[in-house]
C-alpha cells in the first residue's frame, strides 16, 4: 500500500514512527506492506518511489524544520494538491492543521486525492465540519474509501464503536465530553478553585492547551466532532454552522461550588439529540458515566433497546490518532484489498 502523507507535524510524525516500527507485523497480520512515498509539510515535499527511509526522513524534518531537504528528492515550496494528484498512491493520508474557517489545505488535499482514485483517512476535523456530506458523496461516487477515525476520540474508537459495533440497533440521542483541555480546566477550576485564567495557564504549561486556545475552550472542536458523529452514525446530513456553541470560558469557580452542592459537575458536553444538535456547558450528575475527570473523554449512545452505552478513554495525543490512522488503513486493506 502506496502511501502519501500529507502535514507532518506531531500526528504525521507520530505515524510514520509507528508504521516504521510495526511494519512487520502489520505485514504478517493484514497482509499488506505500508509504504510511505511521499510526505509534504507546509515548506515543501520528498519523495521515492521504493520506500522513504523513515529515520532520514525524522532526521531531516527535526534538523531543519522541512522534509524539502531530504537528500537527493526534496523540493521546497511545493503545492501539496499538486503533488497529491501527480504521485501515484493507494492512499493519502491526510494530517494538516485544523482550520474551521476554510478547512484548508485539507479541503483540496481530501477532494484532490478522490478525484484522482485515491482512498483518504484524514486526522484533519475542519474540512468534515465544513463539507463532511459532500465529501462522503465524492468518495462514493468514486467508489473510495473516506475514514477518519482518529477525528474523534483519538485512540478511542467512538466512531468504529457505533458503525461495527451496533449495527440494528437504533440510536436515539448521542451526548458526551469529547475534548479533553476543557475537560482537564474544569476539573482543575473545580478541585482547586482556580479562576479559568489560571487553569488555562496550567493546561498550557503541560501542554494540554494550544498557544491560541480559541478552538478548545470556545466549542469548535467539540462542535466539529459532533458534525462528525451527528453525519456519520445518524446520518443527519449538518455542517459546523448548524451548531448552537457556547464554551467554558464564562465559567466561574461559583458555577461550580454551585453545581458541586447539588450533586453535579458542569462540562462541556456535545449533543446530538432528534432535533437538535448542541454544544454548551451543562450540569451533569456526578455519577453519570459520562462524568469522567481530567483529560479524558467520554461518550454515551442512547439506544432503543439497549439502554445507554458509554464509551471511556483519552482523546488525544499523537501517538493514539497514529493508531486510529493504522486502524483506518487496515480497513481499507480489508475492503479493498488495495
Amino acid at each position: 500500500m502506496r502511501i502519501i502523507l500529507a502535514g507532518f507535524g506531531t500526528v504525521g510524525q507520530a505515524l510514520t514512527r509507528v508504521l516504521h516500527k510495526d511494519e512487520q507485523r502489520i505485514v504478517q497480520a493484514y497482509g499488506f506492506r505500508p509504504q510511505l512515498t511521499t510526505i509534504v509539510d507546509s515548506r515543501g515535499s520528498c519523495f521515492d518511489e521504493q520506500g522513504l527511509d523513515i529515520p532520514l526522513v525524522l532526521k531531516t524534518k527535526e534538523k531543519y524544520g522541512t522534509v524539502a531537504k531530504y537528500p537527493g528528492s526534496g523540493h521546497r515550496n511545493d503545492d501539496s494538491s499538486r503533488v497529491i494528484s501527480d504521485s501515484e498512491a493507494e492512499v493519502v493520508v491526510e494530517t494538516t492543521p485544523t482550520n474551521y474557517k476554510d478547512g484548508e489545505p485539507g479541503l483540496s488535499n481530501i477532494k484532490t486525492a478522490l478525484s484522482t482514485g485515491k482512498h483518504v483517512v484524514t486526522a484533519n476535523k475542519g474540512p468534515l465540519a465544513l463539507a463532511m456530506p459532500a465529501l462522503l458523496e465524492l468518495a462514493r461516487h468514486r467508489n473510495l474509501q473516506l475514514r477518519f477515525s482518529g477525528t474523534v476520540g483519538g485512540g478511542t474508537p467512538f466512531l468504529d464503536f457505533a458503525a461495527k459495533c451496533m449495527p440494528g440497533e437504533r440510536i436515539s440521542r448521542i451526548k458526551g465530553i469529547l475534548n479533553g483541555t476543557t475537560n482537564y480546566i474544569l476539573t482543575r477550576m473545580e478541585t482547586s478553585s482556580l479562576t479559568f485564567e489560571k487553569a488555562l495557564a496550567e493546561a498550557q504549561k503541560k501542554g494540554y492547551a494550544e498557544k491560541d486556545p480559541t478552538n478548545d475552550v470556545e466549542g469548535f472542536d467539540t462542535a466539529a466532532k459532533i458534525v462528525i458523529i451527528a453525519n456519520w452514525v445518524l446520518t443527519k446530513g449538518i455542517s459546523l454552522r448548524d451548531i448552537n456553541i457556547t464554551g467554558i470560558s464564562k465559567i466561574t469557580p461559583q458555577k461550580l461550588r454551585k453545581a458541586q452542592a447539588s450533586g453535579a459537575r458542569i462540562k462541556l458536553i456535545g449533543r446530538i439529540e432528534e432535533s437538535s444538535v448542541s454544544v454548551r456547558p451543562e450540569e451533569i450528575q456526578a455519577e453519570d458515566s459520562i462524568c469522567v475527570p481530567d483529560t479524558l473523554n467520554a461518550l454515551t449512545f442512547s439506544t432503543e433497546h439497549a439502554g445507554d452505552i458509554t464509551l471511556i478513554g483519552p482523546g488525544a495525543g499523537g501517538e493514539r490518532t497514529a493508531s486510529a490512522i493504522v486502524r483506518d488503513l487496515v480497513s481499507i486493506r480489508k475492503e479493498y484489498a488495495v
